[in-house]
């Protein structure tokens, strides 16, 4: 097998996954700005990591880097958060109007209708994460318990509920047929 160069190997397995990245980067950072500069951190990461990358599954690593790089990102601005609690919790209170602002950003090549955007809009955000990865994005759900970095059956079962709560919020704003509907509630 012919040695490739570092720059080769980026090309070949890291350009690729761009797109994935952004969509999933956003999904975890409900900004399109901070998505944008996630990815280019991974991005060096990545660069600087290719010539250790065996070359199988890229998507895999390239998610667990940015996943990594999410984290510590967090944990950075972390301490600035304890000194001064107020504002963080006067950021908390504005995040819900931010990101419905920025929702339509998120959903890449995908448009929603406003049922399906009230309905989105009510999931949990570990609810709506897994929708956005496996439904939104098209991440297997190894890819994505590996992204939110829980089990896979934590994903399964995330995924299993979100749907049936958007499913039910549907049929209830008359967006969706009542498919199977046996008059019961859950």
């Amino acid at each position: 097998m012919d040695e490739l160069s570092a720059d080769a190997k980026f090309e070949q397995y890291v350009l690729p996954e761009i797109e994935v990245m952004l969509r999933v980067a956003r999904s975890l950072t409900r900004n399109r700005a901070d998505a944008e500069d996630l990815v280019q951190d991974t991005l060096v990461r990545a660069y600087k990591a290719i010539d250790r990358f065996d070359g199988r599954f890229p998507r895999a690593w390239l998610l667990t880097i940015l996943r990594n790089t999410n984290i510590n990102r967090n944990r950075r601005r972390r301490p600035e958060l304890l000194r001064d609690p107020d504002t963080q919790l006067e950021r908390v209170v504005a995040e819900p109007e931010e990101a419905d602002a920025l929702r339509p950003d998120r959903f890449i090549d995908f448009e929603l209708d406003a049922a399906l955007e009230d309905a989105m809009a009510t999931l949990t955000e570990p609810f709506a994460q897994v929708v956005e990865l496996v439904d939104i994005d098209g991440l297997a759900y190894a890819e994505a318990a590996e992204v939110l970095d829980v089990p896979i059956g934590t994903v399964m079962s995330r995924l299993h509920r979100a749907r049936k709560k958007l499913r039910d919020q549907l049929r209830d704003a008359g967006a969706a047929p009542a498919f199977g509907d046996t008059g019961r509630s859950s």
